[in-house]
């Protein structure tokens, strides 16, 4: 038989110990509950708000309320180009097939809802090793391998 499928864990793609702490809401966070180092973006929020304040914060929480709502996407992009560094989580509806890419966005955890074989996962994962743009991650875009 096969690994169990992965239900409600965290998956992670880093070194240092998970953040347990709860996740504050952005406007929490922002209306003085500053001494917060986790917070949770939900999905029609601005994730520029936090670039003033990425260096005390472990954690960055995105939900993800639906698999076609892709606004995660682009909040996980701005955070890293921002300069975050810490964990940041992709919760909810996150489908095997979408982590390739929200790891090529910046994430490097994820809390999904439903069940995710971990062999399904491991083959996503490798499927490419080669991408056509550049991303978050740092990956050299295969035309500039060959072109320069």
């Amino acid at each position: 038989m096969g690994n169990p499928p992965v239900h409600e864990t965290l998956l992670r793609f880093r070194d240092d110990e998970p953040h347990d702490e709860p996740a504050v809401t952005l406007d929490a966070f922002l209306d003085g509950q500053t001494n917060a180092n986790a917070v949770r973006l939900e999905s029609g929020d601005d994730a520029r708000a936090l670039l003033p304040h990425l260096g005390q914060l472990a954690l960055i929480e995105v939900a993800f309320p639906g698999y076609r709502d892709g606004r995660g996407y682009s909040a996980a992009r701005i955070l890293r180009e921002g300069g975050y560094d810490g964990e940041l989580r992709a919760a909810g509806d996150v489908l095997v097939d979408q982590l390739p890419l929200m790891r090529r966005c910046g994430f490097d955890s994820f809390a999904p809802q439903a069940e995710i074989d971990i062999d399904t996962l491991r083959r996503s994962l490798a499927r490419y090793d080669t991408h056509y743009q550049a991303a978050a991650d740092g990956a050299v875009p295969i035309w500039k391998l060959r072109h320069g």
